[in-house]
């Protein structure tokens, strides 16, 4: 009888254990960073700006594509961020002080003529603010197949020159006339 209650116990401690202790050894999925969305997100090791949900929306040959995501400048100071793919013209974008500039949302997206990637695939950017190297990173090729890309996709006729991004001024806007 003493031996049944013991097994009994251990048996209890068994199933307790094994249905607790699966955190014990494997990492919680809560604390990995991730991109929930379709874009990645690039943090600038040697510079002030990040770059969030990066991709780029592509014609159906990928010859001309539009790069869509989020410049973030969390400094008290105006900052410059460098995108270049290999072969393309690099794009310049400066986003004043604590200001997020959002290309596709709130901007026209960079249009990038040129392109060679497929939808589907991925390409290699580098983004570079401040003074450091910057970072290299692959960032997806995406259609206009989901319906809120759709609009995103660029026609291949039209301007190959990216819009400038509208900088505010410092200077006060002259009062009306009476």
């Amino acid at each position: 009888m003493k031996s049944r209650l013991v097994a009994s116990a251990a048996l209890s401690a068994l199933v307790l254990l094994g249905a607790t202790g699966c955190t014990f050894i494997t990492p919680q999925s809560t604390k990995i960073e991730y991109a929930a969305s379709d874009g990645v997100n690039v943090s600038d090791s040697d510079g002030p700006i990040d770059v969030r949900n990066a991709f780029i929306v592509a014609n159906e040959d990928g010859s001309v594509g539009n790069f869509i995501g989020a410049v973030v400048n969390p400094t008290t100071e105006k900052a410059t961020l460098t995108i270049t793919l290999v072969g393309i013209d690099p794009f310049t974008v400066t986003v004043p002080a604590g200001k997020t500039i959002s290309f596709g949302a709130d901007e026209e997206p960079l249009r990038i003529v040129g392109l060679d990637s497929m939808p589907g695939s991925t390409v290699e950017v580098h983004f570079q603010s401040g003074d450091g190297a910057g970072t290299k990173t692959e960032i997806p090729v995406l259609d206009g197949t989901l319906p809120y890309y759709k609009d995103l996709v660029p026609s291949t006729t039209g301007s190959t020159t990216p819009k400038p991004t509208p900088m505010p001024t410092d200077t006060a806007a002259p009062a009306p006339e009476e």
